[in-house]
């Protein structure tokens, strides 16, 4: 129980800290090369699912290929 209310007040702590500093300030990534990264990496992913995708309907067997 203790680890828990150690947890606990760690983190409340920790959320105080973050809340009193009110001055968000300059990012150190601009905004616009978190956003590249974003679509950059959900275009692979949409690829990657249309190839999995392409490749899973290929393998239906039709009328005239039953397998």
């Amino acid at each position: 129980m203790s680890l828990i209310s150690y947890l606990h007040v760690v983190l409340t702590t920790r959320l105080a800290e973050v809340r009193r500093d009110g001055e968000r300030g300059d990012s150190p990534v601009p905004t616009a090369v978190i956003i590249f990264g974003l679509v950059f990496v959900a275009t692979i992913v949409t690829g990657l699912a249309l190839s999995k995708a392409n490749d899973w309907m290929t393998n239906i067997p039709t009328h005239t290929n039953p397998k």
